[in-house]
């Protein structure tokens, strides 16, 4: 019987795996891939925490590799669903896309297509299972990535640059602001100064944006503040050392500023016949660059994860399921020509 696509991906979101506790969700995943006939191993990555990897024994080493990651943002929600939709922490981000693939890999096996399945921990933070299983790779020429992307292929996926800003000055009483230095003035304009800058663009992919995620600093209110932070956000839409350079000139001697994480923009490839979307966030991609050539396709809108109403249509499911099975399908059947095209160099 096929794979009930809405009750696996219940069963998934049920199971807590807020990125640090991917453990039980694995174990869940190495036990029902191994019921269904697969070679399924844990691939640790730290601690409990590790990746899953299966296969089938007649072919451990398949062409097209299914992907996507196991840990969620906080908090857990718990499944719930109607007659459209599932809801639930992790039901588009990204565990009913681990339905839809291993349905899709059902199906697939059914027809004597054999496709490998990957799904990491961490990814939400900072893609340790990627780097983990990039270290193993497993020789397939294709890594299907599932992310939100309303089932449409992504042309490119925006990196990330993030940055944290450090103002130092001196405390004094708040009545006499002239014997103090106040790192929280330093850090506003440091902050202004950025926030003025004129950030890149691209006419396919779009801008590079900023997000000031959190500030924090000071003692007291009557205490001039001899300390202040800011970390922030950018979204990358190329390389990053032009922007690296121009925020450490704009920011100058007002803080120190740390470039404490950097995920790479990518191009991707598309899929001939299917519709297309850019990538505003990042994924695990440019940590599996030894997992082959990526695409990135999942059900579901990245609008509502991460959301306290986190959901994914049951159509988008099984839509899903279908599009996994016509992009395998196609590059097993293809002899020379895939289908598959370059994004724009």
């Amino acid at each position: 019987m096929p794979m009930d696509v809405v009750s696996f991906t219940r069963q998934l979101v049920d199971i807590e795996s807020i990125t640090g506790n991917e453990g039980p969700v694995g174990h869940f995943l190495v036990r029902e891939l191994r019921a269904l006939g697969y070679d399924a191993e844990r691939m640790v990555a730290e601690g409990e925490r590790a990746n899953v990897f299966a296969s089938s024994s007649r072919e451990p080493h398949p062409a097209v590799v299914f992907s996507t990651h196991m840990d969620t943002v906080p908090p857990f929600i718990p499944s719930s669903e109607d007659a459209a939709r599932i809801y639930g922490r992790g039901s588009c981000d990204a565990k009913g896309i681990i339905a839809a693939q291993i349905a899709a890999a059902e199906r697939l096996k059914q027809e004597g297509i054999p496709v490998g399945l990957l799904f990491l921990v961490g990814e939400e933070r900072d893609s340790l299972g990627a780097r983990v299983a990039n270290e193993k790779p497993n020789a397939c020429k294709f890594l299907i990535n599932g992310e939100p992307t309303d089932n449409r292929i992504a042309l490119a996926s925006k990196g990330a640059l993030r940055v944290e800003l450090t103002a130092s000055g001196r405390m004094a009483h708040s009545a006499y602001p002239e014997l103090g230095e106040s790192a929280i003035d330093k850090l506003i304009e440091a902050l202004a100064r950025l926030r003025r800058m004129k950030l890149p663009s691209d006419p396919e992919v779009g801008r590079c944006t900023l997000n000031i995620g959190m500030i924090e600093g000071g003692r007291a209110p009557n205490v001039i503040p001899d300390r202040a932070n800011a970390l922030l956000l950018y979204r990358l839409i190329g390389p990053s050392e032009p922007l690296r350079t121009e925020i450490l000139e704009t920011v100058g001697n007002l803080a120190k500023v740390e470039f404490t994480l950097e995920i790479p923009f990518v191009r991707l490839r598309t899929f001939r016949g299917l519709p297309t979307m850019v990538a505003a966030f990042t994924t695990d991609i440019p940590a599996l660059s030894r997992w082959g050539q990526p695409l990135l396709l999942g059900p579901g809108s990245i609008h509502v994860a991460h959301t306290e109403r986190e959901c994914v249509d049951k159509a988008e499911l099984q839509k899903a399921v279908e599009l996994y099975c016509g992009i395998a399908r196609q590059i097993a059947a293809a002899a020379g020509d895939t289908g598959l095209t370059a994004g724009t160099p």
